[in-house]
């Protein structure tokens, strides 16, 4: 469903106005002098060139990411799911909002914080000031995007005032020996490091969700948030590392450490300290509104996918501008339960908790937008052509892999943590929306790597220790061949390749059409038993003639099939065709497994797979047969037991040991039992295995003129028996290998 948008705000106003106010924020204000007292200006510097590089090459992933597709609302979310999917899209957008939505009381705090600082008769008023405060700011979010960006105009005049005043005011203030005193870090407890203060610092850096997060009410976000992001980010690292430089000269470490806010003021131009205060005031609301801005909206769009439970009731926008009132409703509970929680404590520690838990969200998030431009990019999809044309894959996978570096630095616990809760998400959405397609790059990034690995694989020499079964049953109505096909899922798909492949016989142009219906209703069926498989639908003018092209023309490469599920032909008039049949795909040098359907053993499989062994030839695929068999968990307690029929009592102990042997070098638990009998083998066969859970029997190829006898045979030995199994191999399967 397609959303209207009648906000269609610019770059400017859109995209570089609340980025920069939310990156020139409460922490240039009331954390920054804290840190450079803490780390020195040399260590503050470098926690400033680490967390803007992390966020430049963040904005080279964004400007990639959002100039390569048109752009929705929902931010940093859309860009990361419509590059990635729904599961890691969905997995990161719920985290991404509750950064943004832990964002709103952090900031809350930390006007609240400033406040009383300046007033200090209002420190008894702490909690209920920040309660208002987040009220305040909900009724103008409230009002819609377009008056909220008007108000961030008045905001950034005010903040812009502030700045002047008080670096001025520093500048004229500063003094070389305190700058030479403060260069280097005096950390004053063994609890506080350089990535403490880093974790401390971080959110200075993170303005740049303000803006993407503005995607949906953006009139050209593919040519607004580059623009806007870049230049929001490089004003931010002007500022921040000017600060640095000037109050780190301006201000003793007594001074940054305890009150670095009051002598800012104290130290402003004109004695215009009030300005001060009221840039910290703009700054810390405008982060605020900003984040209050941003929240709601990435929770919308989650919800408008339809790929996280329970959010369907975010989906609907107002009437008016597609306002999420009912994600702003959610995102104001949560401020208002996090500010009830810390307003208590007016001393700063909860701030700082929070602070460490905004760097942790936002670290992942930026991470998983670097990896979403790799993968774009390195997938080498023809549809990744973004008009930024100054990016490359290699600096987004370093800031991947810097942002989630940087999270283990800063504590390892909680990056673990969140990875764990991240990952589990991921994988349970990947159960819930196998149905949703975004056309992400994912599909591209597998095709690349499977291209590459195909063709190495296609010159490695064939080695009997690399064989694994790729299966192609031959499968009529799907519902009606289950057994044939469970057994093909069972035996191939964790470490083969299983196809099924339908045939239509008739004429192409007549039967088109029913080949489309005939492919989705396998398709369907695939998925709806949730089965591991490839899946083909040809239609051949005759069954008997077309088979061996079938054969011949599904390959993958190296990844020909090599082996053929057939159904058992009951059917004595079809017996000549069905041994013609069988000699094509034998011709052709694949193994035969033909499955005569006496039904699925029950789901808890307790009995046995008896193996009659009859020879090296097929015996050694059955063996390797069966052993792929229980590693499923339906067979886990089964057991393999392989029976050989002989004359005399002179060769039991001969051919027992034969087999002890060879099983014991085939690395396999079965166990051997020799039967002495002159019976025919029919009579022999239903005496030890008509309570077997499904009976393996080699075959040797009959030749065409001995097809009504073959399968009159073979029809009178096994009726009665469970499910058996016939097999012809080509040999390429080698037990001892």
């Amino acid at each position: 469903m397609k959303i209207k948008n009648s906000n269609k705000l610019g770059t400017f106003g859109g995209v570089f106005t609340p980025s920069v106010l939310t990156i020139l924020g409460v922490i240039m204000f009331m954390r920054a002098g804290y840190v450079i007292g803490e780390a020195g200006i040399i260590h503050a510097l470098f926690i400033l060139l680490i967390a803007k590089s992390i966020t430049t090459l963040t904005s080279l992933s964004i400007s990639a990411v959002s100039t390569n597709t048109p752009v929705s609302g929902g931010g940093a979310y859309f860009l990361i799911s419509r590059a990635l999917g729904p599961e890691f899209g969905g997995a990161i957008g719920i985290a991404l909002f509750l950064a943004q939505a832990v964002s709103v009381p952090f900031y809350i705090l930390g006007f609240t914080e400033a406040l009383v600082r300046a007033f200090p008769g209002a420190t008894p008023y702490f909690l209920s000031i920040a309660m208002f405060t987040t009220a305040a700011l909900f009724l103008v979010s409230l009002t819609g995007a377009k008056i909220a960006i008007k108000t961030q105009y008045l905001i950034m005049a005010i903040l812009g005032l502030s700045i002047i005043v008080f670096m001025g005011g520093s500048l004229s203030n500063f003094n070389y020996s305190i700058f030479s005193a403060n260069m280097r870090s005096n950390y004053t407890s063994g609890d506080i490091s350089f990535w403490v203060m880093f974790a401390l610092y971080f959110p200075a850096a993170t303005g740049i969700m303000a803006g993407v997060n503005m995607s949906g009410d953006l009139k050209n976000p593919g040519k607004s948030i580059p623009a806007g992001t870049f230049a929001a980010v490089f004003t931010g690292l002007l500022i921040y590392g000017l600060q640095i430089l000037i109050i780190g000269g301006a201000q003793t470490r007594t001074q940054l450490l305890n009150s670095s806010f009051e002598t800012m003021g104290d130290q402003a131009l004109f004695s215009f300290g009030f300005l001060v205060t009221a840039g910290v005031f703009a700054a810390t609301l405008s982060s605020g509104l900003g984040s209050f801005l941003g929240a709601p909206r990435i929770l919308q769009a989650v919800a408008r996918d339809n790929v996280v439970p329970l959010t369907g009731i975010f989906r609907k926008g107002s009437k008016k501008g597609d306002e999420p009132h009912r994600s702003l409703v959610f995102t104001l509970v949560i401020a208002l339960i996090i500010i009830y929680w810390a307003g208590g404590n007016s001393e700063g520690s909860a701030f700082n908790v929070i602070a460490s838990i905004v760097t942790m969200f936002f670290l992942y998030t930026y991470g998983m937008i670097n990896i979403a431009a790799f993968v774009e990019s390195f997938a080498g999809n023809p549809s990744f052509r973004p008009r930024f044309k100054y990016y490359h894959w290699l600096p987004a996978i370093t800031g991947g892999a810097g942002c989630i570096i940087t999270a283990f630095l800063i504590d390892p616990w909680a990056a673990a943590a969140a990875a764990v809760i991240i990952i589990v998400f991921y994988f349970f959405l990947k159960r819930r929306v196998l149905r949703v397609n975004f056309g992400d790059a994912r599909w591209g990034f597998v095709y690349s790597r499977l291209r590459s690995n195909l063709l190495k694989l296609a010159k490695t020499a064939i080695n009997p220790k690399n064989w694994r079964p790729s299966i192609l049953v031959l499968t009529g109505e799907p519902e009606e061949h289950h057994t044939k096909i469970m057994y093909a899922l069972w035996i191939g798909s964790e470490r083969g390749l299983v196809t099924l492949v339908r045939i239509l016989t008739g004429d192409i142009l007549e039967l088109a059409k029913h080949r489309q219906i005939a492919k989705d209703q396998l398709n369907r069926f695939i998925v709806d038993n949730d089965f591991e498989a490839l899946s083909n639908v040809v239609i051949l003018k005759n069954l008997d003639e077309g088979l061996s092209a079938i054969i011949q023309g599904h390959s993958i490469g190296p990844l020909q099939p090599n082996v053929v599920f057939m159904g058992w032909a009951s059917d004595k008039e079809r017996s000549v065709p069905f041994v013609r049949h069988l000699i094509s795909a034998h011709s052709l040098g694949m193994s035969l497994v033909l499955v005569r359907d006496n039904g699925l053993p029950d789901k808890e499989v307790t009995g046995r797979i008896d193996i009659w062994w009859r020879g090296k030839k097929n015996g050694s695929l059955m063996v390797i047969i069966s052993h792929l068999l229980i590693l499923n968990n339906e067979w886990s307690n089964i057991k393999i037991r392989l029976l050989r029929v002989i004359q005399n009592e002179e060769g039991r102990e001969p051919a027992a040991r034969s087999l002890n042997e060879m099983v014991d070098a085939a690395r396999i638990e079965a166990e051997v039992h020799i039967i002495v009998s002159e019976s025919p083998f029919a009579d022999v066969l239903h005496r030890h295995s008509s309570d077997a859970s499904v009976v393996f029997l080699g075959f040797i190829m009959p030749e065409e003129k001995e097809a009504v006898e073959f399968q009159s045979r073979y029809e009178k030995m096994l009726s009665g028996l469970p499910t058996t199994l016939l097999f012809c191999s080509s040999g390429e399967a080698d037990l001892m290998a």
